[in-house]
């Protein structure tokens, strides 16, 4: 057995340092003091690049859905009856919308209808969201998505059904029928406002209210009912909305005479389109918005979230 010479260490030159691992600079390469070339930089134009073809879609969509009813809003001011040429702005229209009795009997007619479509799903539209959530068991979350039915349904399918209903009960179609069907149809919408809010609020304040000597019916009417005021309210403005421009429901569940305004105006169409129906349309029109930004907005008013939130029921 060999024993190797252990290897002796070559000798540094005088002149040479030991470099030491420090903290290297910004730029450098490790281990060297040569700066690092910089990384090429990606341009603009494929990170920041604008996506012109949905925003080419989208203001096609605002176009195609909007330019129609400001067409009608403009020539509801022209001054010549004329649909296609524009000669000067002019109140004529809307004059000749107030001296029709014919079109202020079906103004009347929507608004009756829609106040007691309003109050009337109101009612019924609480009582439902406060037996909803109070109610645990299944047949609760059955009924829960039966209520949802009216909603996904599309609105002619109602509208026949319940023309076929008040026929085979022997019912004339009338303004009571029309009453009828939309408190029917709105109840969903109230409830589907209500329900949420109404599962987000403390149960013990209730109970307190209990505990304190007030009974169940005096707890809902004077600490639950309150809480919910500005919902209420919210979606009793919108109801009005949604039931004084509805067309298809009333449609088939109206009689003969008075009819709603929006029937009145799908009937004048046939016979073709006068500049007094541009004017009443723009009124509907603007009358709508205004009631669906109040509604939008009344829960501020409480000092409550509002806005789109109104739709979730927080």
């Amino acid at each position: 057995m060999t024993l190797r010479p252990a290897l002796k260490p070559k000798p540094r030159p005088a002149d040479e340092t030991v470099r030491t691992p420090g903290p290297r600079k910004r730029g450098t390469r490790p281990g060297t003091g040569e700066r690092s070339r910089p990384a090429p930089r990606r341009g603009r134009r494929g990170t920041e690049r604008r996506p012109r073809f949905a925003i080419a879609v989208t203001a096609a969509f605002f176009a195609l859905l909007y330019l129609p009813i400001g067409v009608v809003a403009l020539f509801s001011f022209n001054s010549q009856k004329s649909l296609t040429v524009f000669k000067d702005f002019s109140l004529r229209w809307y004059g000749a919308f107030l001296r029709d009795d014919g079109l202020l009997e079906s103004l009347d007619m929507s608004l009756r209808v829609s106040l007691v479509a309003m109050a009337g799903s109101l009612l019924l539209g609480v009582t439902l969201a406060l037996g909803l959530v109070r109610c645990r068991s299944r047949l609760g979350s059955l009924a829960g998505l039966i209520m949802l039915v009216p909603l996904i349904t599309p609105e002619i399918v109602t509208g026949v059904a319940a023309m076929l209903l008040f026929k085979g009960m022997g019912i004339t179609l009338s303004t009571t029928t029309v009453m009828l069907a939309e408190i029917t149809f709105s109840i969903s919408y109230v409830t589907v406002v209500l329900r949420s809010r109404i599962a987000a609020l403390n149960p013990e304040t209730e109970e307190a209210a209990m505990d304190l000597g007030a009974t169940r019916w005096q707890a809902l009417r004077l600490v639950t009912l309150p809480a919910l005021l500005p919902s209420i309210l919210a979606s009793g403005v919108l109801i009005f909305a949604l039931v004084f421009d509805d067309f298809v429901l009333a449609y088939f569940t109206t009689g003969v005479d008075p009819q709603p305004l929006s029937v009145r105006i799908y009937s004048a169409i046939r016979f073709g389109v006068q500049p007094t129906i541009n004017a009443v349309g723009t009124l509907m029109l603007v009358g709508s918005i205004l009631l669906i930004v109040l509604a939008l907005f009344i829960p501020r008013l409480f000092g409550r979230r509002g806005g789109l939130d109104l739709l979730s029921g927080k």
